[in-house]
């Protein structure tokens, strides 16, 4: 029997919105879509591009809802030690917080079958698209279409393999008897040469080198790989000096790009334009999960405070991923992104998004608000927050280019720039380049990161391959066993097992071959 998501005549026409097809009329003449399967399906070009809107359609899970006061997205925020919470209703955020979550864990559950849900529509995508007859002049296209769904596939299985580490690789669409149905763990490294094997694929499917309309461009494919290169660099692979090199040549690809066309692909001159809707997929915004609200709207609202009036709609917000103090005092004195409403955090707000200044009483997190939807001085507020969510930054690929190159020597001038147009840009000043050791300038660039990538999911990533975390006090680098994660966890230490998260306990009752990751019961 054919397994067949129900779901799947529905994602088609959502995704279109989005993502659409380049024409509707061949639609019209077809079978009733609630009776389509993936083997009728597959017969003519809009097809193809529906079954790709689709999959990126499913990179939505990212910000949907993981029980009271907390949605997926707040998973790889938790764990860090850089946020906190005001509500403390939901128990599987509490635990995440507390780092004493295990395989129940919805949020887990969550972006398990998520991530796994994008991986089936791309390897629908990739087995079906070949046999669909394009005219002649299209073929582009098709090869487009596989290269953007092999893109897509990647990205899931990157953090496939860095959450979980040994995980199913399934790369065929599924039925009940498929030889893998009932999958077994493989090895990271496999999974890592899948990924790479994608991308390589993806960046010679003749992608446009960067697109405003919110997919994969050529761009973005170079961006994820010098990222994927960098992780296998360090752990748990450890790569070394070769993947770093090759992070690094990726990285200047981009930069390289960048240089040629600043108008395209460059850092943004201030950090309100990050979160403006109609920058939304342009200059700095390499690669973003599209929001919009006819479909879904922008899902980042647990960062509001906990019932202060600051938007439209009064006393509102759940508070439950908020700033640590200590994480927002470790920022450098001066620093851009610290100032009220000016970077990355705000102290105070007005009353309904329009009315009176008053103080919160501490930091929040601002790096999302939409102030054209949610108001601000002089603003009606549109009250449709359309903002995307960043995968990939190019302020990311500067960063990259700086830790990866110093690995190979040292800084050089390209690195040492690449570190500086980021503190920049936070009106900060850099130390000489003559000044830096390696070591000296690769916990520099570590250290930016954390304060650059703050609350982008990212920070979590950085720890477990540098095995390192960072410590708000000394301003150093903690070993990642042992370190404290202060005013959050209750004085809990990180673990070897936190290393990785564990399986979800019901993909190990519905796959008896799959066994759970270290540390962890059941």
């Amino acid at each position: 029997m054919k397994l067949y998501n129900k779901n799947f005549s529905k994602l088609l026409l959502c995704a279109a919105i989005l993502l659409g097809p380049t024409s509707c009329s061949d639609f019209l003449d077809e079978q009733d879509p609630s009776n389509l399967q993936p083997d009728t399906f597959y017969t003519i070009p809009d097809h193809a591009e529906a079954a790709v809107a689709a999959t990126y359609a499913e990179m939505r899970f990212y910000g949907q809802g993981a029980g009271i006061f907390s949605a997926n997205w707040q998973m790889l925020e938790a764990v860090t030690g850089t946020a906190t919470t005001e509500t403390g209703q939901n128990s599987d955020l509490n635990n995440l917080y507390a780092l004493i979550y295990d395989g129940n864990t919805g949020h887990i559950a969550n972006f398990w079958n998520g991530l796994y849900r994008v991986i089936a529509n791309a390897n629908l995508a990739i087995e079906k698209i070949p046999g669909i007859q394009f005219p002649a002049a299209n073929e582009a296209q098709k090869t487009r279409l596989i290269g953007e769904a092999r893109f897509l596939r990647a990205w899931a299985y990157f953090y496939v393999v860095r959450l979980w580490g040994d995980a199913p690789l399934i790369t065929k669409p599924q039925t009940a008897g498929s030889e893998d149905f009932f999958p077994t763990k493989a090895p990271q490294e496999e999974i890592y040469n899948l990924i790479v094997e994608d991308l390589a694929a993806a960046e010679a499917a003749g992608l446009a080198d960067f697109n405003t309309n919110g997919r994969a461009s050529k761009m973005a494919v170079k961006s994820l790989m010098s990222k994927v290169y960098l992780t296998m660099a360090g752990f748990p692979l450890s790569k070394g000096a070769s993947h770093y090199k090759l992070a690094a040549d990726k990285a200047l690809e981009v930069i390289n790009y960048s240089k040629a066309n600043p108008s395209t692909l460059n850092l943004f001159a201030t950090y309100k334009e990050l979160h403006q809707e109609n920058l939304k997929n342009r200059v700095e915004h390499i690669f973003q999960i599209q929001y919009n609200t006819v479909v879904e709207p922008f899902p980042l609202n647990d960062f509001f405070p906990n019932f202060k009036a600051v938007t439209y709609a009064g006393p509102s917000g759940t508070g439950s991923t908020v700033p640590t103090r200590s994480f927002y005092n470790s920022y450098e004195t001066g620093d851009l992104r610290t100032k009220d409403q000016e970077g990355w955090f705000y102290t105070s707000y007005y009353e309904n998004g329009t009315g009176a200044k008053f103080d919160l009483g501490q930091p929040y997190v601002f790096k999302y608000f939409n102030i054209a939807a949610l108001g601000g001085p002089g603003i009606t507020p549109t009250r449709l927050n359309n903002l995307n969510v960043n995968q990939i930054r190019f302020a990311e690929v500067l960063l990259i280019y700086a830790e990866a190159q110093n690995e190979l020597g040292g800084p050089n001038a390209e690195a040492y720039d690449a570190y500086k147009r980021i503190r920049d840009r936070a009106q900060l000043k850099t130390p000489a380049m003559a000044t830096f050791s390696k070591t000296s300038f690769q916990e520099a660039v570590w250290r930016e990161r954390w304060y650059e990538f703050a609350y982008e999911g990212i920070t979590w990533f950085d720890m477990v391959r540098l095995r390192k975390v960072f410590n708000e006090t000394t301003k150093g680098f903690d070993n990642f066993v042992g370190h404290r994660n202060l005013n959050v966890s209750g004085g809990a230490p990180l673990l070897e097992r936190h290393l990785l998260f564990p399986i979800p306990i019901p993909e190990i009752r519905n796959s008896p071959k799959l066994t759970q990751n270290p540390g962890y019961d059941g």
